[in-house]
């Protein structure tokens, strides 16, 4: 039997002028998330999340810090993903492509109501962040 693990993914908070950037999702679950992805094989996380963030928004992302990796098995409904989660820089429009219907710029306090996965939590350790510099503590044993 062949050993079950989470599959990796990479997102990224890209931090532009006005606000962050979201791409609406072509793809179930559809509606509003960070860009990001999956890692390929061979590739370094940062080669993966620098990846995504240009195939799905057409712009070039300077990698700033590491906001923390996110593993709730249930954090997507297709499978056990985790996510190693970045913050980035980047200049320009953002352009939805790839798997991204549509890319736009939001301001933290006017994001879509309902985000995919755990990207809510996700932004609100971000602002956390952004406020008092702190990252998210590892998440305490549910057991």
């Amino acid at each position: 039997m062949a050993p079950r693990n989470p599959y990796p993914t990479v997102d990224v908070v890209v931090e532009v002028e006005g606000g962050i950037v979201l791409i609406e999702r072509s793809n179930e679950p559809k509606g509003w998330a960070l860009p990001g992805g999956f890692v390929d094989y061979g590739e370094l996380v940062e080669d993966g999340a620098r990846r995504e963030v240009m195939e799905e928004t057409g712009l070039s992302v300077e990698l700033t810090d590491l906001l923390g990796v996110y593993s709730a098995p249930d954090r997507d409904p297709r499978q056990h993903n985790l996510s190693v989660t970045y913050i980035g820089r980047a200049e320009g429009q953002p352009e939805g492509a790839d798997d991204a219907a549509r890319a736009e710029v939001f301001a933290l306090d006017a994001l879509p109501d309902v985000l995919c996965f755990d990207h809510a939590q996700i932004l609100a350790d971000y602002r956390r962040f952004k406020e008092s510099g702190a990252i998210p503590k590892p998440a305490s044993d549910p057991r």
